[in-house]
């Protein structure tokens, strides 16, 4: 077989556990629908991560928690067709694996067989210790979220750098451990102060994918409405754009309806 016609093999999730251990950094990004998922992935992204935070860049909700699971669904199924190398990974989103074992069981599954997602990703430590047994014991790969957990932010409060105190640093540590223990496969880390994150990525096997978290872990996220520019009203300290497409994009329309307006588009050759 030809290098031109050779399959591309598709990043699974040892392959990060494997991308850590040889000190490779994974990009990770987030996608929400089938054509932004085939640029990314074409453009060589290792993860793409079908956030929750679609409730907020696509829905336009305040945060994260009104998404549901069949929205969820939706926008992971879209973004799986749209890719051949990245490994997925779907948020479960609020309220359906918090408080019943049983029900996040069957809420994974569902996400699992009805989008095709490769494994999913939930919020929190000790607190959903029984519920992540139950989804890893039926052969779902899970990746953990500590720091600044979005789905949590009325108990926070604020979108605030957590774990800057001792025992928050703590039990953030043990909960990073156990996430391992358990089986997850890698663990993101929100918006916690640098040296801890990277103390955490020393301590644990699997992989630290960090956004606000410093450049010692083992790889990055973000969302790709932010770093692509197309919201000109976020600017966190963590966020490094790498496009302006707001100003673009703005332009690009403007541009269109002028030559709509005076009828310069279309013109005979774009015409039949």
């Amino acid at each position: 077989m030809s290098a031109a016609t050779k399959e591309i093999k598709r990043l699974s999730t040892k392959t990060l556990i494997n991308m850590k251990a040889k000190g490779e950094k994974i990009a990770m990004l987030t996608a929400y629908d089938y054509t932004f998922a085939r640029l990314v992935d074409g453009a060589g992204i290792d993860v793409i991560l079908v956030g929750d935070s679609a409730s907020n860049v696509m829905a336009g909700h305040e945060t994260t928690l009104p998404i549901t699971l069949d929205q969820m669904i939706y926008h992971g199924a879209s973004v799986v067709r749209g890719t051949s190398r990245a490994l997925v990974v779907v948020d479960l989103p609020f309220g359906t694996y918090q408080s019943d074992p049983q029900g996040a069981l069957h809420s994974a599954v569902r996400v699992m067989k009805e989008s095709g997602a490769h494994a999913l990703k939930l919020e929190g430590g000790k607190e959903i210790e029984e519920s992540l047994r139950c989804i890893l014991a039926a052969g779902i790969p899970v990746m953990g979220h500590l720091g600044l957990t979005p789905q949590s932010i009325h108990q926070f409060g604020s979108f605030a750098l957590r774990a800057k105190e001792e025992a928050e640093a703590q039990k953030l540590k043990e909960d990073a451990l156990l996430l391992e223990k358990l089986g997850c496969f890698a663990i993101v880390l929100e918006k916690i102060p640098a040296a801890l994150a990277e103390e955490v990525a020393k301590s644990v096997r699997i992989p630290i994918i960090g956004i606000g978290a410093g450049a010692g872990v083992d790889g990055q996220v973000l969302v790709m409405q932010d770093m692509l520019g197309m919201n000109n009203e976020f600017h966190p300290k963590f966020l490094r754009t790498y496009a302006n497409l707001y100003e673009e994009v703005h332009k690009a329309v403007g541009n269109y309806v002028s030559d709509v307006k005076s009828v310069s588009f279309p013109n005979a050759e774009e015409s039949y």
